[in-house]
This record gives C-alpha cells, sequence and structure tokens, in this order.
C-alpha cells in the first residue's frame, strides 16, 4: 500500500472556524494532531489561550514553527500571524501567548521538557 499524503486546503480558514478537535496539553493550551505521536516525528497544531505559556523545554532535532493566527512569543522575541520560526537542535525556550495563537508545529523529534516557565 503507497504512503498517504496530508493535505489540508485553507489551513488558516479551518483554524478560524474550528474545523479541528482540540485535546488538553498544557493548562491553556490545546493539541491537535496532524500526523506523529509523542515519539518520532510529528506535525500538530496547538491552541493557546491568552495568557498561556508551554514550560521551558529543548529541541533535540529541528522544530518548525508557523504562527496561524494571533502571536506566540519567547525569550527572543513576538511572533505573528504568518512567521515562521524554526528552533535549531540544542536551542531551548519558554513559548506563551499574551493574545492568544495558533500554531502549526512540525518537530522531527519531541522536545524535551525541563522545567517551569521563567517568565
Amino acid at each position: 500500500m503507497a504512503a498517504q499524503s496530508l493535505v489540508i486546503p485553507d489551513l488558516v480558514a479551518r483554524v478560524r472556524r474550528g474545523d479541528f478537535p482540540f485535546q488538553p496539553y498544557f493548562p491553556g493550551v490545546e493539541i491537535h494532531r496532524l500526523y506523529g505521536e509523542e515519539s518520532g516525528p510529528s506535525a500538530m497544531l496547538l491552541r493557546y489561550q491568552p495568557g498561556a505559556s508551554v514550560p521551558r523545554h529543548e529541541h533535540p532535532a529541528y522544530e518548525h514553527i508557523y504562527v496561524l493566527t494571533g502571536e506566540q512569543a519567547d525569550e527572543r522575541g513576538v511572533y505573528g500571524e504568518g512567521t515562521l520560526v524554526v528552533n535549531a537542535p540544542g536551542s531551548r525556550h519558554d513559548v506563551w501567548s499574551n493574545p492568544g495563537c495558533v500554531v502549526l508545529v512540525i518537530r522531527d523529534q519531541p522536545v524535551v521538557f525541563t522545567g517551569h516557565d521563567r517568565r
């Protein structure tokens, strides 16, 4: 059987309509997995409520973040809609969203959570 491709037309419009079922991930942050699980490569949507955060974590491999709605922030800056952030292997940070946001996350490997927010 041939591998299937994942095609999601109008991703931003679908996120704005609420077409994806989200599950709790961290307080105020929900997840919808597009593919993959807790280990190995994965893609997911993360939805942050205003003021929500994800604890400090390290990236053992590349992680790509694309901000679909709202804005996401870390110690390096604030990233608005349409921003692509590539976190390199070995990088670490806390992540939060003051106004709330939805981001697309694509990871080669799962992150390693190292502690609580440093904000």
